[in-house]
């Protein structure tokens, strides 16, 4: 599907072609390894099994990342990323202190790792005002 895409005007240096045929190109190693692999999958009996507990945790993580997708325009991605990180680190064992830190941390270096080094254009939205 993403092969003859062509757009009309460029929002990226690479395009928005770049991203369908990269996950193509993903997809494809994956199948390859899992059709090749060396060994069958065996599910073993330590293995966690599918109780509430998990099931809550599942639909939490689900509803998270709902609220990040609605909220990324508005809040902007920093901010999103920190209301919805902390949350998820908590949810999976964070401390309150570690996974601000963490969320924070890994939030600003993430847009400029977009921003700056891959020049992919992300929303400030509330921080708006500090750009430039």
């Amino acid at each position: 599907m993403a092969w003859p895409y062509q757009a009309a005007f460029s929002y990226e240096p690479v395009g928005p072609r770049a991203y369908p045929l990269l996950m193509l190109g993903l997809m494809g190693l994956a199948l390859l390894y899992l059709a090749f692999r060396p060994t069958p999958i065996v599910q073993k009996d330590d293995e966690p099994e599918l109780d509430r507990e998990t099931l809550t945790k599942i639909g939490l993580c689900v509803a998270l990342l709902l609220v990040f997708a609605a909220t990324f325009e508005s809040l902007g991605f920093i901010v999103s990323s920190i209301l919805i990180g902390v949350p998820m680190a908590r949810l999976y064992g964070g401390r309150w202190l570690h996974s601000t830190i963490i969320v924070f941390g890994m939030s600003l270096v993430l847009y400029w790792l977009f921003d700056r080094v891959m020049d992919v254009p992300l929303p400030l939205g509330l921080l708006d005002v500090l750009e430039n």
